[in-house]
């Protein structure tokens, strides 16, 4: 694509135009025009050599600084006139008045390749590059997105009062961010921007310097912003999830091979409609006896087939597959896009047949689909995770595999999974949006390696924003990953800022690890949002309180201030030592009912919006080790076994009615939800149906999230 740089002059007065603020300045073409023109403007004034084909001035020594006199004027004028080359065209003079400030943002407007246009503001100057502090989104963005674009910028101390001069005026710095987005939306022929620097002027930002890039002729604009696809409809996702019959094409009687893998799985995990499935060879396989053509099953009995069958005969096989009614296809068969040339051609052919037939193609080279409210396991691998709410869609089959153990690790389960595969014909963001108005479903959990239409993928993201939580984690985020992701799949990756960007608009919580994905959802599924970011921790050990309140700290979350009502309540449950401050330590003054009664009244005080509670299961675990000792049961320990087994039980139940009752977050933290899931408070906390978080800072990580997504629904008026 080819573009041209306007000049300095021209550049300001597009973006101008859309309310971008810049000094006072004039445009000349002679030294006796600029003295005058620096009158006019104000000494001491700066002088810059203007021209189309001038992009990069201080490069090239083209700017007088600080002129305080007609004389230094006139001097600084000639110079430069005759500084001039001919590939620089005809240029002028632009005169300005000199701006001082000891602050200097950034501003611009750039060209992704996967999100087209998107808006940014950071810090600037000559630390643009060093410190990288900026925030990105894509284009166009509300008000709301600007100002948590400001709020982000890890430089805050920049913008409050700084070295004697006032705080920057949000609402102006949110202006040009808002001018910047509103040009690239008039003028899709513009391709960046630079605003560096903007100086911070009496508390508001003024560009002293603007570049602006444009399409050099028609058709060079960037591409529009993706109009949302439709997905399958939701029939044929109900044949993939909730099918009446499956067939599992390729049956094998070896334990060892897919074919067999796959149909135990389905008969194994309890599915309890129709099963068939074919074998060339007619064998009986787990007590199905198979047949060797799909013609020899009963019409309209079976909506899903699972493919097994080597690429090459695929074509045949769905064909014959859709005269039985069969409506859903998923195709775990490799060989194709991932392939080579033949096998792209081989999925493109495999895509054109499913539209043809009215048949769901998910795959193919996919790992299989779970489906708990159907008690379904179609997939070549284990496990199959208990019931729950949470719809996992992954790039890569590896991650839902993760996703499942996860589930089964912590008791939190899984509505529906599926492993995208090639995504040949359905997507990911497919899934997702089917998730979001799934009933089953209340949180969606994807990983991606790459999104080749970040433009189509942030607006059917958002779409499944609004309606659900949407927990996302992202594999090429570097550079190294982004050359092993396109050695995985061949799939796209962007710059990682403005992914994060992207996310952020749209409302998808971005997780930085699986761990922190799966437990994020999982918080989302199990856990009430909190109205606001102010924790209490209550802890029956100070250390744990301290690197709590630590994390907190660091975290968009505050560490709530003890009301003194508050404070008086409690001193009545707990003796004089009490740590009267939050971290709430007991300091070892817990009897049988304090630690449920502590914990309703800190949970039920208005200006407490979500509790983290730490150091349950520590009888539980000195029970343990009475009742694995030599000693046990007598000297009186089968019942203090019994008692401290009870308490810790009793606890985590306490904590999940208050937290139902009262409507706010209470997250339980123990090392031992890993060390000793069999403890009595891990394990009554998976029975209460809720995440056991197997350390303070994951708890803290956690909760985060779901303040932001909290912060973000209120923001846009949807909560």
């Amino acid at each position: 694509m080819s573009a041209r740089t306007l000049s300095e002059a021209d550049s300001k007065i597009l973006l101008a135009a859309h309310g971008v603020p810049f000094a006072p300045e004039r445009v000349v073409s002679s030294v006796d025009e600029a003295v005058a023109a620096a009158a006019e403007v104000g000494l001491p004034v700066v002088v810059k050599l203007n021209g189309d084909a001038i992009a990069h001035k201080t490069e090239r020594g083209l700017v007088r600084l600080n002129l305080a006199d007609g004389d230094a004027v006139a001097d600084a004028a000639s110079s430069l006139l005759e500084a001039a080359t001919p590939d620089d065209g005809e240029v002028g003079l632009l005169v300005a008045p000199m701006l001082k400030g000891n602050r200097e943002l950034i501003a611009g407007l750039a060209d992704d390749p996967q999100f087209g246009m998107t808006v940014m503001v950071g810090v600037g100057g000559i630390l643009a590059e060093a410190i990288a502090d900026v925030a990105i989104r894509p284009v166009p963005i509300s008000a709301v997105d600007a100002a948590e674009m400001i709020a982000e910028l890890r430089t805050q101390a920049l913008l409050g009062e700084f070295r004697g001069e006032p705080a920057v005026d949000l609402d102006a710095l949110a202006a040009v961010v808002l001018g910047l987005s509103a040009a690239a939306e008039a003028d899709p022929s513009i391709r960046s921007a630079d605003l560096n620097p903007l100086i911070i002027v009496d508390g508001r930002p003024i560009a002293v310097d603007a570049l602006v890039e444009v399409a050099d002729g028609p058709g060079d604009a960037g591409g529009p912003i993706g109009a949302r696809p439709a997905r399958p409809g939701d029939a044929a996702f109900r044949a993939l999830f909730e099918p009446k019959g499956i067939v599992v094409a390729g049956a094998s009687s070896h334990p060892g091979k897919f074919g067999f893998v796959s149909l135990h799985n389905v008969l194994a995990a309890g599915y309890e409609g129709a099963v068939a499935a074919t074998n060339r060879e007619r064998a009986e396989v787990l007590g199905i006896q198979t047949v060797a053509d799909i013609a020899e099953l009963p019409d309209d009995t079976y909506d899903l087939i699972f493919v097994c069958t080597p690429a090459s005969v695929n074509t045949e096989l769905l064909k014959a597959a859709a005269a039985k009614g069969i409506r859903a296809a998923f195709v775990t068969s490799a060989g194709y896009g991932e392939a080579g040339e033949a096998g792209i051609a081989a999925q493109a052919e495999l895509v054109a047949l499913c539209d043809d037939l009215g048949i769901l193609l998910a795959g193919p080279n996919g790992q299989g689909v779970v489906s708990t409210p159907a008690h379904l396991c179609a997939q070549i691998v284990a496990p199959y995770p208990p019931a729950g709410a949470i719809g996992v869609a992954s790039q890569s089959g590896n991650f839902v595999s993760s996703f499942l153990n996860y589930a089964v690790q912590t008791g939190v389960g899984i509505s529906r999974a599926v492993s995208a595969g090639n995504a040949a014909a359905v997507s990911v963001p497919d899934y997702l949006d089917f998730y979001a108005d799934d009933p089953a479903t209340a949180v969606g959990l994807a990983y991606v390696e790459g999104v080749p239409d970040g433009r189509t993928f942030l607006d059917r993201m958002s779409s499944v924003a609004v309606r659900k939580p949407l927990v996302l984690v992202k594999g090429g985020a570097t550079s190294g990953g982004q050359r092993a992701a396109a050695s995985h799949t061949g799939s796209l990756a962007t710059d990682d800022r403005v992914f994060d960007g992207a996310c952020r608009q749209a409302g998808i919580t971005r997780a930085a690890t699986v761990e922190e994905a799966f437990e994020a959802a999982a918080t989302f599924a199990t856990q009430p949002l909190p109205n606001g970011p102010r924790v209490v921790v209550m802890t029956t050990a100070g250390g744990w309180g301290v690197v709590t309140a630590d994390a907190i700290t660091r975290s968009e979350l505050v560490l709530a201030e003890l009301p003194d009502d508050l404070l008086a309540a409690i001193d009545e449950k707990l003796p004089p030592r009490w740590s009267r401050n939050n971290p709430v330590d007991l300091a070892g003054g817990e009897t049988r009912d304090t630690i449920p009664e502590v914990l309703e009244l800190i949970a039920s005080h208005p200006e407490v919006d979500a509790v983290i509670q730490l150091g349950v299961g520590i009888q539980a675990n000195q029970a343990r080790l009475m009742r694995e000792g030599r000693f046990y049961p007598d000297h009186g320990l089968e019942r203090i076994v019994a008692y401290h087994e009870r308490q810790d039980a009793r606890f985590a139940e306490a904590a999940d009615e208050i937290s139902t009752r009262t409507g706010k977050p209470i997250l339980l933290a123990t090392e031992l939800a890993v060390a000793d899931p069999q403890n009595a408070a891990p394990a009554t906390v998976r029975a209460t149906g809720r995440l056991c978080y197997p350390s303070a800072n994951r708890a803290v990580t956690a909760l985060g999230h779901a303040w932001e997504r909290a912060r973000w629904l209120r923001a846009r008026g949807l909560a």
